[in-house]
């Protein structure tokens, strides 16, 4: 297949390498001289080139070459929508102002906030397409946004709005999480009960009748909202029939990933400050551990993830960028891999699997994430020799050809 050659309908990808990360004992599940059979946007066959039965896929055959096929790539966690930037911030951070300096000086979230309910959905939606756009370029398929920078109603909603609209924009799909409980606005300071009661809480009855939610999340931290406050949003996601997440221990220990497991969560973000406590509750509730190196790099944080803790527990572990304004404004899940190799020593399996087949499971997703029939044909087709080059290669984009539900 050359670069730009239109595939659509049902086919056969021949000539590959694949990384299908599928559960095997040989790494990435990869499959020599393999291909993947496609009918109307699913995967109905993967394997061996010399096993596949012409009779039964008697469709056209794309030679790729002998590139490397992987699912396509998922970012399961991003705040790619908000109003301005925190450029100064960054300034303020590298002249030796601590993350929760910032925050409590009244920067952080709260400074986007402002930019943020200042702007039109329209504007929302023109600002955040370049980012999506950087991140489908290097192979992404599912994107979830969260909303958080509004802190009143009209916003939040705003927010949840331009993020699916994104999702009609570009062919991508996009999961969208109410972060409500992302930080208390100015208009409620020292007032953050008032603020979940009055604001929060009816902001996320509001987004879910509008159907405009698909999973619920907060930031359990000392610079933000306590695991009380957290758990009175938990009940409403609950009462409502929608799966919770949650930032936590990312600055501290607050007792959040307890919390996130007790209700199930899909993913536990961030985790720095986590224990084996916390790694053997995730593994009971089958939650997540959602990786975000880019903010560990921007806020120069020395505390890494438990990430031996989570190898010995069996928590799956996600990686994402956290693209957002102040503390990880990163659009790049390639970096993002390498990231979490070089500073935390995940592997290059793990980095894979992390953008792949466990962040679809942080999102909830059954679908994505391996190549195996069943599967939606969301893949990315790669100008590389092996897996592992994907995570070593800093600020160099190898993709050859991006397929969306079977279409490139």
């Amino acid at each position: 297949m050359t670069r730009g050659e239109s595939v659509t309908g049902n086919y056969v990808l021949t000539g590959a390498s694949l990384a299908t990360m599928a559960s095997s004992d040989t790494p990435y599940g990869l499959i020599g001289n393999g291909a993947v059979a496609v009918s109307e946007g699913r995967i109905v066959w993967a394997g061996r080139r010399e096993k596949l039965s012409a009779d039964n896929f008697p469709w056209k055959q794309v030679d790729l070459g002998g590139r490397l096929v992987t699912p396509g790539l998922i970012d399961c966690h991003t705040h790619i929508v908000f109003g301005g930037n925190r450029a100064m911030e960054f300034e303020m951070r590298l002249n030796g102002a601590s993350y929760e300096e910032v925050a409590r000086a009244g920067g952080g979230i709260v400074s986007t906030v402002s930019a943020t309910r200042e702007a039109s959905l329209e504007k929302l939606v023109r600002d955040a397409l370049p980012r999506l756009d950087a991140l489908i370029a290097e192979g992404a398929t599912v994107v979830e946004v969260k909303s958080g920078y509004g802190l009143d109603l009209k916003t939040e909603l705003n927010m949840l709005r331009a993020a699916r609209r994104l999702g009609e924009l570009r062919p991508v799909t996009i999961k969208t999480t109410f972060l409500g409980a992302h930080a208390t606005p100015a208009e409620y300071k020292g007032r953050d009960d008032a603020y979940i009661d009055e604001v929060c809480i009816p902001a996320l009855r509001a987004a879910h009748t509008e159907g405009l939610v698909d999973a619920v999340d907060g930031f359990c931290e000392n610079i933000a909202f306590a695991p009380a406050q957290i758990e009175r949003v938990f009940k409403v996601a609950q009462e409502l029939g929608l799966p919770v997440k949650l930032h936590a221990e990312q600055l501290s220990h607050q007792g959040g990933t307890a919390l996130a497991a007790q209700y199930g969560a899909l993913s536990v973000d961030h985790v720095e400050y986590a224990n084996e406590d916390d790694a053997r509750a995730m593994a009971a509730s089958g939650s997540v551990a959602v990786i975000l190196p880019g903010a560990f790099y921007t806020i120069r944080e020395t505390q890494m993830p438990p990430i031996e803790h989570f190898r010995k527990h069996g928590v799956p572990m996600a990686l994402a960028t956290d693209c957002n304004p102040g503390s990880s404004p990163l659009t790049s899940l390639l970096l993002t891999m390498n990231m979490g190799c070089t500073l935390f020593r995940m592997t290059p399996e793990e980095a894979l699997a992390g953008i792949t087949r466990n962040a679809a499971r942080a999102l909830g997703l059954t679908d994505r994430g391996q190549i195996a029939a069943g599967m939606r044909a969301d893949l990315a087709v790669w100008d590389v020799e092996t897996p592992g080059e994907l995570a070593y290669r800093i600020g160099f984009n190898p993709l050859h050809s991006r397929i969306y539900e079977g279409e490139q």
